[in-house]
């Protein structure tokens, strides 16, 4: 793998060994980016399910103003650590080393979101998102209702949405075949980009 564009463009990437996590291709990549090129200048990209941290990495690489990793599985950190020491990245991003329900709670909370809830350490507290991408395991498809639930806020009662930012865009690569809805709570999808045997949900808050 390797960074398509931008300041650290053609920098290589380690990937997370076995097949428990899928790295987004380089072809792949460039599409999603080619999509959020307008957008992407001083956005905060939070980056979940973030295994070697290529997508995040290269949100930085654009011009991202910060990037927030969510990542559970030990090997993939240890990829994705090594991945932003090799680049020489010191700043611009925080990692969670958590399961990414976990995270988007926490930060919920610390937005006051969770009624009686009290705010988690280590979670950078008020932030909300410009950019959210999600690419859970192969073996972990329930994952998309989990999260998207959680960021549309039809898990709880319509307030996850307050962690995204006005006119924020969540996006969703999946298997081509595996078919998302059209709607969770806040969330509508508006664009879905076909590649081989991957697809990019695009999803928006309803106004």
């Amino acid at each position: 793998m390797r960074i398509i564009a931008g300041s650290l463009r053609s920098r290589t990437l380690d990937a997370p060994p076995g097949l428990a996590t899928r790295p987004t291709s380089d072809r792949l990549r460039e599409t999603l980016f080619n999509v959020l090129a307008p957008r992407i200048e001083s956005a905060v990209f939070l980056d979940l399910y973030a295994g070697s941290g290529a997508v995040g990495m290269e949100a930085l690489s654009r011009g991202a103003a910060r990037v927030e990793f969510v990542e559970k599985a030990p090997a993939a950190l240890k990829v994705l650590r090594g991945n932003l020491e090799r680049l020489g990245l010191k700043a611009g991003f925080r990692i969670h080393a958590a399961a990414v329900g976990t995270t988007l709670r926490r930060m919920q909370a610390d937005v006051g979101l969770c009624p009686g809830s009290e705010p988690s350490r280590g979670v950078v507290p008020e932030i909300s998102f410009d950019l959210v991408f999600l690419d859970p395991p192969y073996d972990a498809a329930q994952e998309y209702a989990a999260t998207l639930g959680l960021l549309g806020g039809s898990l709880l009662g319509g307030s996850g949405a307050g962690l995204l930012a006005a006119g924020a865009l969540v996006i969703a690569e999946h298997r081509r075949k595996e078919r998302l809805e059209d709607n969770y709570g806040l969330l509508a999808r508006t664009r879905l980009l076909e590649q081989g045997d991957a697809a990019l949900s695009f999803y928006a808050v309803i106004a």
